[in-house]
């Protein structure tokens, strides 16, 4: 097996092992009251994430989306390392709640979710979304992951302030984000 595969298979099982829901203590976060997920489907970069171990080694990392016939949505996550190496892992999306698209579960088609189908189950909230869905803010209700993304490789300083205003605000400890290359703002 290339290690590229193996790359895929371990990025896939460590987003699921790094979701599990550790329980903080502290309320959870308020989601956007809907998502479309037509209009949301299609290519996101992420611009800033907090610390995840499953991609301590990605310099970008960006998420495909596509909505199939049965309101599922195919997921396609791909990290490019510093040497320059793509890893990709392919997943599916559900609605936690049948009819809400504020809350999904994520799972990834791993050797991991083949042994333990019901515990690899990831929560992606989406937690602020633009009127254009051209930015997203997304988070576990535990406040340690969260992404910061975007249509666009980059964005401006305007909206990455509004949107770490956003996570800070939900209680996020946004001191740790880890920003894609070249989209670190000044300190």
């Amino acid at each position: 097996m290339s290690k590229r595969i193996l790359g895929a298979i371990a990025l896939g099982a460590l987003l699921l092992t790094g979701c599990a829901n550790s329980g903080t203590g502290t309320a959870p976060p308020k989601t956007v009251d809907s998502v479309d997920l037509e209009r949301y489907q299609g290519t996101w970069y992420e611009i800033a994430r907090l610390p995840m171990f499953f991609q301590r080694n990605c310099v970008e990392s960006e998420a495909h989306y596509r909505l199939q016939n049965d309101g599922s949505v195919a997921v396609t996550n791909r990290c490019r390392e510093a040497d320059g190496q793509w890893n990709q892992v392919e997943g599916r999306a559900v609605p936690q709640v049948e009819g809400k698209t504020d809350k999904l579960w994520v799972t990834f088609d791993n050797w991991f979710s083949r042994l333990l189908p019901g515990v690899t189950k990831g929560e992606y909230w989406v937690l602020d979304l633009d009127d254009d869905y051209q930015t997203a803010l997304v988070g576990h209700p535990n406040h340690k992951y969260l992404w910061l993304l975007s249509r666009t490789p980059t964005i401006s300083n305007e909206v990455r302030d509004e949107l770490l205003s956003v996570a800070r605000a939900q209680g996020y400890d946004t001191s740790e984000l880890i920003w894609r290359d070249g989209a670190k703002p000044a300190q």
